[in-house]
């Protein structure tokens, strides 16, 4: 089967940042954070507790409930 020049060619996989990269690039500890979801700290409380916007708690909750800890997806 060819693709046509207009049609983009990707890998059977994809590669999203893992949460423990995205936690470090915010400044948040990884094991505070997995630890405050576990206690099921608000998002303003987490946005306290780690000096960082509640939009980045919130996106960061959003992918650890989406895709957990690692987002490696394969497919053959």
């Amino acid at each position: 089967m060819s693709k046509s020049n207009h049609e983009k060619i990707y890998p059977p996989w994809s590669r999203t940042e893992s949460l423990p990269e995205m936690t470090a690039e915010a400044g948040v500890d990884f094991d505070d954070f997995i630890a405050a979801i576990k206690n099921d700290l608000s998002i303003e409380e987490m946005s306290e507790k780690f000096e960082v916007s509640q939009p980045t708690i919130s996106q960061l909750k959003e992918h650890f409930y989406r895709y957990g800890i690692s987002s490696v997806i394969g497919g053959d």
